[in-house]
């Protein structure tokens, strides 16, 4: 019996295996509205045969998104849209569905990776981005204001009010993005956040933020629903977050009652260096958090894209559930043809049967 392919618990939410399909942003959405590629992109998804689907980072607020075409859940017509598409797949495909909710802060007003993922000109509908401090992600990139409290509670209330949205959405699960150099990741880096107020210095101080949003969303969020929060385990620099801080953000979200915690890294520094970035480089994150809070259910994510590495990263107890990513991109079939490759049946649809190994030559070609 595979380890991935047996059935995880997370919080009231059962997955079929370990497998989750990590946030990826698409960057096609129309003033935040998701667009006929999100129809087929969330539905390829969900008959991917993997245990859990996550849509991409979500902006609570127009300023917090990374593009002017991230998707968004901050207003009706987003809401209605998204609803429409859950409605189709759940005509076709009983896979849980969730949706990351997210902040760019001071990485925000940018243009989409192939547009050159560089910082919008006033020309091109240039906004003001926000961060814990007034520095620049990079010297040519917007200088994000400090954020007041009054910015801060304009913010835990778009998230809050995000998450009330993907609820009355029909989403099953929501996961709080404090990850890759995003608001909340940069209220957490040393960094980002030199602020000398009651939000920066300490690493206590640095979490109060981060803290703040992640009870509003588990305070709005139900409890008969899951929820889980993705955060850095590095920023891959001297001076950046530091590992014993990432337990302890790890424990206390946990102890909130955040049904799982995902652990990835990056993203906050221009700069970092990241040694050996070889499949599975991330999961050292994920283990050590598993160590430190052995009852929470950790995520592993990070190249990981063949079936045997998944298999043992589960089967070893390093993480309880592996994210995959750009390996679904690649191939969308990836979770069934890891089942066959780990000795567990393929389970495709039965419209799709006949391309199994069992019905057709060509299989694996």
């Amino acid at each position: 019996m595979s380890h991935l392919f047996s059935p995880r618990s997370i919080g009231p939410l059962t997955l079929k295996n370990r497998i989750a399909i990590a946030p990826m942003c698409q960057y096609s959405a129309i003033d935040g509205v998701p667009q006929p590629w999100h129809v087929q992109h969330i539905g390829r998804l969900a008959l991917s045969g993997a245990g859990l689907v996550i849509v991409e980072a979500t902006g609570v607020e127009a300023a917090g998104r990374i593009t002017p075409d991230d998707v968004g859940l901050w207003n009706d017509e987003q809401e209605a849209v998204f609803a429409e598409i859950l409605r189709g797949v759940r005509t076709y495909s009983s896979t849980p569905i969730g949706i990351q909710l997210a902040h760019a802060g001071r990485k925000a007003s940018t243009s989409a990776p192939w547009k050159g993922g560089r910082a919008l000109t006033a020309e091109e509908g240039a906004w003001q981005t926000y961060g814990p401090s007034a520095l620049p992600f990079r010297d040519d990139w917007h200088t994000p204001a400090e954020m007041t409290e009054a910015d801060m509670d304009r913010v835990v209330a778009a998230f809050e009010d995000a998450a009330h949205r993907a609820e009355r959405a029909g989403f099953d699960l929501v996961e709080l993005h404090a990850a890759h150099g995003y608001l909340l990741c940069e209220f957490l880096s040393p960094l980002s956040n030199q602020r000398t107020d009651g939000y920066g210095g300490s690493a206590e101080a640095r979490a109060r933020f981060p803290l703040c949003v992640a009870q509003a969303v588990r305070d709005a969020w139900p409890r008969t629903k899951a929820l889980g929060v993705r955060f850095n385990g590095s920023d891959w620099i001297e001076g950046g977050l530091a590992l014993d801080e990432v337990i302890a953000f790890g424990r206390a979200l946990y102890e909130m009652g955040y049904d799982y915690l995902h652990l990835t890294s990056g993203g906050n520094a221009p700069r970092a260096d990241i040694p050996g970035a070889e499949p599975g480089y991330q999961v050292r994150f994920a283990e050590a958090v598993k160590q430190a809070v052995p009852d929470a259910t950790v995520m592993a994510v990070g190249m990981i894209f063949d079936p045997q590495q998944a298999e043992d990263i589960v089967a070893s107890g390093q993480a309880d559930l592996v994210a995959i990513a750009r390996a679904v991109l690649d191939d969308p079939n990836w979770a069934h043809h890891a089942a066959v490759t780990l000795g567990h049946g393929e389970g495709l649809p039965p419209q799709y049967q006949r391309a199994d190994k069992a019905h057709w030559p060509g299989y694996g070609r």
